[in-house]
């Protein structure tokens, strides 16, 4: 009988071991991995669809906004062909449209026509911490996205749901 048990362990082991691997892919419900949708700046997330997302990282003091284009997990930095997108802005007491240009960066390889990183400058940004926007058009890989509204920096989690 000594024997037999810790044979007997080891099958049950591998048993369940195979049963959770089965378990994770059985069905629709049960999700396939965790994850956590965190920006990795620090930013706010603002979601293209399920696909994709944008972290917008506010520099106060240089009065500079910057747009990283994400996957929809915010786990991976995503390329785009976009050399400049538009951003419509409601601010107290008046409009104004930020124009984000593409951001090269020799580091990571990334280029003007290849890069996931926009910025845009205003002195507005240094003194406005929050504010409405609209996303007027981003091309993502194909996918076209347009009038994307968000509160930054609450995002647009309840306009996603």
């Amino acid at each position: 009988m000594k024997i037999l048990s810790p044979i007997a362990c080891a099958i049950m082991t591998g048993f369940l071991v195979g049963c959770d691997n089965d378990q994770k892919h059985s069905t629709a419900n049960t999700p396939t991995h965790l994850h956590v949708d965190t920006p990795p700046h620090g930013g706010t997330p603002v979601a293209l669809g399920d696909d994709y997302q944008i972290e917008w990282v506010l520099d106060e003091p240089a009065g500079k906004l910057q747009a990283f284009v994400m996957d929809g997990e915010m786990e991976n930095f995503v390329r785009i062909a976009p050399t400049s997108f538009d951003l419509a802005v409601k601010l107290p007491n008046t409009n104004d449209t930020l124009r984000f240009m593409a951001i090269a960066n020799s580091a990571t390889g990334e280029k003007i026509g290849s890069t996931s990183l926009f910025e845009a400058r205003a002195d507005w940004l240094k003194t406005n911490k929050t504010f409405d926007a609209v996303l007027k058009e981003i091309n993502v890989k194909g996918t076209v996205y347009t009038n994307v509204a968000f509160n930054f920096p609450k995002g647009n989690e309840d306009q996603a749901k």
